[in-house]
């Protein structure tokens, strides 16, 4: 506000490399555009292998790359007769990045987007993807507890641990979460989870349990700091632990 004359702005401008650190301050969240960046080229490649995949019909790349826990438990019988018996453990990370149609994975990436521009400022690229990982395998372990036969499949249960994981976080600086969109958000979707048929609530549930973990001790606030390397072995541990769960139920 007033007049400044032409020295005074001058000087009042930030130094070189200031400006372009923050001109450049929206490339910040490399991991969150990567992890979209993998779910847009697998939902490409599956709609080239078979063009039913861009309107939801399950193709044979979600049979091969989907979750249940019959599969995961009895293996894979195919239309020619023939019987994969082995237990095929990759499931657990493929599932997490199929998607049945095109609405079901913008979706998805809409809110990946929103809240991994959030966490990643907060966390570093690298927490991010420990806290992606573990929920999505957290979400990976509820389908194989509480799934049926029915074939899982999509980001959701990784999206919703990061949405918990951040609720939690914002708890835990005093913040009311209703007030900021997240609660809202997470609040809607599960409603959505138990009211509509067809929704994996074993991974939505399961991603949840395991982001919230996440965000207790990785979104610390600072007058409750946590050890360092807590916020690593945290989302490993979590990681660690829903393997073995899946891997024990199946057995």
């Amino acid at each position: 506000m007033g007049s400044h004359c032409l020295d005074c702005a001058k000087a009042a401008q930030p130094d070189v490399a200031t400006r372009v650190k923050l001109a450049s301050s929206r490339v910040l969240t490399p991991v969150t555009y990567v992890i979209i960046g993998l779910n847009l080229a697998v939902f490409v490649w599956m709609g080239i292998k078979d063009s039913a995949a861009w309107s939801g019909h399950i193709t044979q790349a979600h049979v091969d790359l989907g979750l249940s826990r019959n599969i995961l438990k009895y293996g894979i019988g195919y239309t020619d007769g023939s019987h994969d018996p082995s237990h095929q453990w990759y499931r657990l990370v493929t599932s997490g990045f199929i998607h049945f149609g095109f609405f079901h994975i913008i979706m998805n990436m809409l809110l990946l987007w929103q809240l991994g521009n959030l966490l990643e400022r907060a966390l570093g690229g690298t927490k991010l993807a420990l806290m992606y990982t573990a929920s999505l395998l957290a979400g990976a372990a509820g389908v194989v507890i509480l799934g049926t036969n029915g074939l899982t499949g999509g980001a959701s249960g990784a999206v919703f641990g990061l949405m918990a994981g951040a609720a939690v976080g914002l708890h835990r600086r005093g913040v009311n979460i209703f007030s900021t969109g997240i609660g809202t958000t997470l609040l809607i979707n599960l409603v959505l989870t138990f009211s509509i048929s067809g929704i994996s609530i074993g991974g939505h549930v399961g991603g949840i349990v395991g982001g919230s973990i996440c965000g207790w001790v990785m979104l610390a606030p600072g007058w409750k700091p946590m050890p360092k390397w807590l916020s690593y072995a945290t989302p490993v541990a979590v990681s660690a632990a829903a393997i073995a769960v899946s891997m024990v139920i199946a057995w």
